[in-house]
């Protein structure tokens, strides 16, 4: 059991900048779907050179070519890099011949996609100046395998969450001489947009591993990304990487909380065994509702702060049926420590700011960052922040340490509470419309070992150096 409270050293970390949610406008287009996935990023500008980092996938056996991996029992491994904008991500390859690009990992992402034009447009974004050499673009004119979706495919409706009739109306299955193409797509997720189409392209993995006809998103223009890096989302739907790769479980382990894009990376592994992991606790994914059927429910029973049971009413800590709202999600593309609503959030801050009252309240800071807690630390070699310590059903607990969800300028000696939630809601009630009331986010990961069982519905987790 880890101890309730953390020494931190207040030379360490870095206080992130402004974070901020914000609503996506109607659009006029084919079709629009609208996704909470990521969406509390850094607002820091793009600066990445993401093509320093070597892509290189490995695996703990010989693979023999064609097809998915589960006949053969494989484990593959790629390195996952902490990346400035406040995620992590991988290199995948893609085409013929391959092309080889960063996709943000993330567990709270629905499918694959990237942008594949020089074209591309990004509106309101930090790189939109930068020029489309400078951009990791995928190029489909470049590759052979690139195949447009064909709207009789029946990946077509999958990948847009609907009935093949209702997505494609002239297109059925004795439609013999229908040739439209599945409609364009428009996500909408948190403070972002995307707007594209699908390919059938080809995913190069490993040695002469090759994955044909994998679903990819062509996004040609965007709006409020903090990155222009894809997306590879690792979520429960049947267009994820995970479940395009036919692997039965997945796990990661998140190395650093600076978001420093440094060659410096934690490790991501794709498990087409499904055997057990020795030395890990587990909890079961609760059943989604309908409207989210793809985020990753944990089955929480409280939060304690230190030795505290907060006492969190149910109704914020299990997922409503009736309309979506409420429930705990673990998110590794969530930037931050994660977000709670506002009447999570304050229960929460209150408990804090009790154990924490020796230390001064900098509200200049909280004003600056939209953050709080937060405190000066003028005058202290060093600071205790107790555990947020997370108690599932079953009697498991996953301790988060106070560098985990404490965020620090090491200058200014200032730390702040790392939740974020909604500033555009002021209810209990807008807070918990159609939304999780708690995200576990990916600074609250850093330095767990994480497991995502596909197979039998669970994760599983342990505290490591990653």
């Amino acid at each position: 059991m880890a101890s309730s409270s953390t020494c931190l050293l207040l030379s360490v970390f870095t206080l992130s900048a402004i974070l901020f949610m914000a609503s996506s406008s109607e659009e006029n287009i084919d079709l629009t779907i609208t996704l909470p996935l990521t969406s509390t990023f850094s607002s820091k500008p793009y600066r990445e050179k993401s093509m320093d980092f070597l892509p290189h996938l490995t695996s703990t056996e010989s693979l023999s070519t064609g097809g998915h991996d589960s006949k053969h029992g494989k484990t593959i491994k790629t390195p996952l890099f902490p990346r400035s904008y406040g995620g992590h991500s991988i290199f995948l390859s893609f085409g013929n011949p391959p092309q080889n690009l960063p996709f943000i990992m993330d567990t709270g992402g629905y499918a694959v996609e990237v942008p594949c034009t020089s074209q591309y447009e990004c509106t309101n974004c930090p790189f939109s100046h930068e020029s489309p050499n400078k951009l990791p673009i995928f190029f489909p004119e470049l590759s052979s395998s690139s195949k447009i979706l064909d709207c009789r495919d029946p990946k077509c409706a999958r990948a847009l969450l609907s009935d093949a009739r209702s997505v494609c109306p002239r297109c059925h299955a004795n439609s013999k001489n229908c040739s439209d193409a599945c409609p364009h797509y428009f996500w909408k997720y948190g403070q972002g947009s995307s707007h594209g189409y699908f390919l059938l392209e080809n995913l190069n993995y490993f040695p002469q591993k090759t994955i044909r006809n994998f679903l990819l998103g062509c996004t040609t223009s965007g709006a409020d990304e903090v990155t222009p890096e894809g997306t590879a989302g690792m979520d429960r739907s049947m267009v994820s990487l995970p479940a395009q790769m036919g692997v039965k479980k997945f796990a990661y382990c998140l190395k650093s909380h600076n978001y420093d894009t440094t060659g410096k990376s934690g490790k991501l592994i794709l498990d087409y065994r499904g055997g057990e992991t020795i030395g890990l606790s587990h909890t079961p994914f609760l059943k989604n509702p309908p409207q989210h059927p793809n985020f990753y429910y944990l089955s929480v029973e409280d939060i304690k702060i230190g030795n505290k049971p907060l006492r969190i009413p149910s109704k914020y800590l299990s997922p409503g049926s009736s309309d979506g709202s409420n429930g705990v999600v673990i998110d590794s593309g969530w930037g931050a420590a994660g977000y709670m609503a506002k009447p999570v959030l304050e229960i929460a801050r209150n408990e804090l700011k009790k154990q924490l009252i020796k230390y001064r309240r900098s509200r200049v800071s909280e004003t600056d960052s939209g953050l709080s807690p937060c405190y000066d630390f003028t005058g202290h070699k060093n600071m205790k922040i107790p555990d947020l310590t997370f108690q599932f059903t079953g009697g498991e607990h996953l301790a988060v340490p106070g560098w985990n969800h404490f965020v620090f300028d090491d200058e200014k000696r200032i730390a702040c509470f790392y939740m974020t939630t909604d500033t555009n809601k002021t209810t209990a009630s807008e807070s918990a419309q159609s939304f999780p009331s708690i995200i576990l986010g990916n600074y609250a990961q850093v330095d767990y070992y994480l497991e995502y069982d596909l197979k039998n519905g669970s994760l599983g987790f342990r505290r490591q150096a990653c």
